[in-house]
């Protein structure tokens, strides 16, 4: 009832509506558990004649019956009305008579209801109840009559105020207050009033338009909240739907209120609203790329682009990553392009390879003679081949990836008879090309299964090829005649010679003390990974 004036009352266990004719009321009786309406006979009726033999409304009822001074239920008809029906008759209040149309004290009944209920009424006379719109209605409109409220604290102080007139127009105007009349009372030195749409409690989560996350936080002093689905609108509470950056169809339908510079994504994601300057816009055009999906990562649903690749998931282009370490937990061998650290030229395509745990990238491969690895310094230095075949992949990019960080080698080998083999480096680089691209090479891993270091011999040796003599023999090894024909490393000739021509059974891709001889390898492949 509150409600309809538009104020809530803060810390009661109970409160009251008594209507009554009377203009003047007593104030003997301390508080009550009900609302009493009492008719009076200098009241003027509206309706046409009422039948003797029911009572028009609690007051009636006493005069009528001496026997019915107690309080209790009792049956009235007002002008008007088809079908008598029940009322609670408080007549232990002043001079009795009144017509309880509501009263509340235990919250054992629900008031949460829709608009039917409240024009017919809910509860139990005698405990909790709303006698409904459409009864009052008639009552009120019978003749004129006073509106009282009693009220009780939680600490149990009683307090009571009235309104001089009351009255409520029928169903076809809503139910409209008509009139209070003037208010007497004391109950505003004792309570505090909530402005419209607002309620008193304790505990709050009060949040904005603009800002609709809150956290639940309490006090031992209450105050007045916007209630469950309404939010501050500056001084004001309004409904979350009256929200600008309100979506009706977010959430399962429920609704969601977007604050301000958030964006929402539907569950299929096809849709995207954001709201900006306290403006809702909505795109119905988004959709997630072929390299991408809808999903939700840490609490966010979107789109989102796949592994080895980077946007918005919208837009998702081939990732550029420094080296393979980026492609760690890829199930078979992928070409990808990369682009280190510094290098200025364009990103490159690179093998990388997952054997042991990943994330190697492959920089030489031999697997047959179809291709010459007697080149000259520039071809070494830009590279040749392909990466999916036979190749050499470049000093200058070698001398870039190794650059970036600590390095691994591992080296891997195909006997001519078809055994495998592979010897294993902690620590592996390649200078610039102001340096010859040196190489660096050491901590020979023991379980490597090819058995003898051949690499500590060309450690700290420059590049050498056919047109660039770098070695530290009288001759250059790369062109020493039909024997070696090749490029490398290049320290006296010998340990070993990975880049070298088949060439027979002598001569030949080389590695000192290789298992069986030193000329069984049939293929190769060099790789590297940051070391861990």
């Amino acid at each position: 009832m509150l409600s309809m004036f538009g104020q809530h009352l803060g810390g009661l266990t109970s409160l009251f509506f008594i209507i009554s004719i009377s203009s003047s009321v007593s104030s003997q009786g301390g508080p009550h558990l009900q609302s009493d309406v009492r008719d009076g006979s200098s009241a003027s009726s509206f309706f046409f004649y009422q039948r003797a033999e029911y009572p028009r409304d609690c007051l009636e009822v006493l005069s009528q019956c001496s026997s019915s001074s107690v309080d209790g239920v009792y049956v009235i008809k007002p002008d008007g009305y088809i079908e008598p029906f029940e009322v609670y008759c408080n007549n232990s209040l002043g001079d009795g008579g009144w017509t309880v149309i509501q009263r509340r004290h235990d919250a054992s009944i629900n008031f949460n209801r829709s608009w039917e209920e409240y024009e017919n009424g809910f509860g139990f006379l005698s405990q909790e109840f709303w006698l409904g719109n459409e009864k009052i209605s008639y009552i009120t409109n019978q003749k004129k009559y006073q509106l009282r409220m009693d009220l009780t604290t939680a600490s149990g102080l009683s307090f009571f105020v009235t309104y001089e007139t009351f009255r409520i127009s029928d169903r076809f105007s809503h139910y409209k207050l008509i009139s209070t009349g003037e208010y007497t009372g004391e109950a505003d030195a004792y309570f505090q009033w909530c402005p419209t749409n607002k309620i008193f409690n304790d505990c709050k989560c009060e949040g904005s338009c603009a800002d609709p996350s809150c956290t639940v936080s309490c006090s031992d002093t209450p105050t007045c909240i916007c209630p469950d689905g309404f939010l501050m609108d500056g001084n004001k509470c309004i409904s979350r739907e009256d929200c600008s950056c309100y979506i009706q169809e977010a959430d399962g339908g429920q609704g969601i209120v977007l604050a301000e510079g958030d964006e929402y994504v539907n569950p299929s994601c096809t849709k995207r609203c954001s709201c900006n300057s306290d403006l809702l816009s909505c795109d119905d055009t988004y959709q997630c790329s072929p390299n991408g999906n809808c999903e939700e990562r840490q609490g966010l649903l979107q789109c989102y682009c796949n592994a080895g690749y980077t946007g918005d998931g919208v837009q998702c282009d081939r990732a550029t990553a420094s080296d393979c370490q980026a492609f760690i937990g890829e199930s078979s061998n992928s070409i990808q392009l990369i682009q280190p650290a510094g290098w200025t030229d364009e990103p490159f395509q690179v093998t990388c390879d997952v054997i042991d745990g990943g994330g190697w990238l492959v920089f030489q491969r031999r697997v047959d003679s179809s291709l010459s690895f007697y080149r000259y310094w520039n071809e070494y230095r830009e590279g040749f081949g392909s990466v999916d075949g036979n190749f050499w992949l470049g000093n200058d990019k070698l001398a870039a990836l190794t650059s970036q960080g600590e390095y691994e080698l591992r080296i891997e080998f195909d006997s001519k008879s078809g055994q495998h083999y592979y010897a294993k480096y902690s620590s592996f680089s390649v200078g610039d090309v102001d340096t010859n691209f040196r190489l660096s090479v050491s901590g020979y891993d023991s379980s490597s299964t090819v058995g003898y270091d051949a690499m500590n011999n060309h450690n700290g040796r420059e590049f050498t090829t056919r047109d660039r003599d770098n070695d530290a023999y009288g001759y250059n090894c790369a062109s020493y005649g039909t024997s070696y024909q090749s490029a490398w490393w290049f320290n006296h000739c010998y340990h070993c010679d990975l880049n070298a021509p088949y060439s027979g059974v002598s001569y030949t891709i080389y590695w000192y003390n290789f298992p069986c001889s030193n000329y069984n390898i049939q293929s190769t492949e060099m790789k590297i990974r940051p070391r861990s």
